[in-house]
């Protein structure tokens, strides 16, 4: 059995696998935020119920909104701010008495979806989360790509490619950096530009239903959305070419992207033709809790 810890900032979910992936259980609780002895014995008290109800002991994966720098051991990168400078894998593991793995949570959207999910089959999968912001993982051969110093994927830090003058230099992320892609092309950014050109604050939702009506400014700020991540996916074909993209998050929902997107893809991609798969995540909001348990996939 495999068990996987989905560590939010909201809240923290696990689930227990077989070792044909089918689910055995689920549980979450609300994430204790701000409390780091709280949160290490939230993944305990986890552990234990998914144990108690299955009568099996399973190998622990988590994925965490940040990564554990190789060369100090500790957190880094985490908006969950209270896990930063943390060695966190050794207090879990001291804390259950067993080994744990621990990944950036985009890692494990990768790690997810190219075991058996939209990616399965594909050697290179570059899983993509566009939701309140916009992070990256890569898998390849089912194993998350963690970099030399744990930061592999780490794509939605830099700046967006291929500004135009009036993007530039972008609104202001929460490192610091002006026009980053975790900003620009997440849900949050979508929302931004409509309300940067309107004045009208909106859910996405909202904005999305306006679009769809055939309303102006919402269309346009649809179109100027498809660009960015449209670009933002062009640097990643270019530098990496991954066989296949993985979408995630609340704007994956968004169907009309999978037929805008690769044509606006194609002017910038150094190539004379281009044709890899976009797809949405076939777990959803359970990818994530999933490519946990599956990093014990040896």
């Amino acid at each position: 059995m495999r068990l996987g810890i989905d560590w939010g900032g909201t809240k923290m979910e696990i689930i227990a696998l077989s070792d044909e992936g089918s689910e055995l259980f689920r549980h979450r609780v609300p994430t204790p935020r701000d409390d780091y002895a709280g949160c290490i014995q939230a993944v305990v008290d986890l552990v234990n119920a998914a144990e108690a109800a299955t009568g099996k002991t399973g190998t622990l994966g988590i994925g965490i909104p940040g990564s554990i720098s190789p060369s100090s051991g500790l957190v880094k990168n985490a908006n969950s701010t209270w896990m930063n400078g943390m060695p966190l894998d050794k207090d879990i593991e001291a804390a259950l008495g067993r080994a744990v793995r621990i990944q950036n949570d985009a890692n494990c959207l990768a790690v997810s979806e190219a075991t058996d999910g939209a990616g399965a089959g594909y050697d290179f999968v570059h899983a993509i989360i566009l939701g309140t912001g916009c992070g990256s993982g890569i898998a390849i051969h089912g194993k998350p790509l963690r970099g030399r110093n744990g930061i592999g994927g780490e794509w939605g830090s830099t700046t967006l490619p291929w500004m135009s003058d009036d993007e530039f230099p972008g609104p202001l992320n929460w490192t610091g950096h002006r026009g980053t892609i975790d900003l620009l092309c997440s849900g949050t950014g979508f929302q931004w530009d409509y309300e940067h050109t309107t004045g009208q604050k909106l859910s996405g939702k909202e904005i999305v239903e306006r679009k769809r009506a055939g309303e102006v400014a919402a269309n346009a700020t649809y179109t100027r959305y498809v660009s960015r991540v449209a670009r933002a996916l062009a640097m990643s074909a270019n530098l990496l070419d991954p066989d296949c993209f993985v979408l995630g998050g609340g704007m994956s929902n968004l169907d009309e992207l999978y037929t805008d997107l690769p044509e606006a893809m194609r002017p910038y991609i150094f190539s004379d033709g281009y044709d890899v798969p976009l797809v949405k995540a076939k777990h959803g909001d359970s990818s994530g809790v999933r490519g946990a348990a599956w990093l014990w996939n040896d």
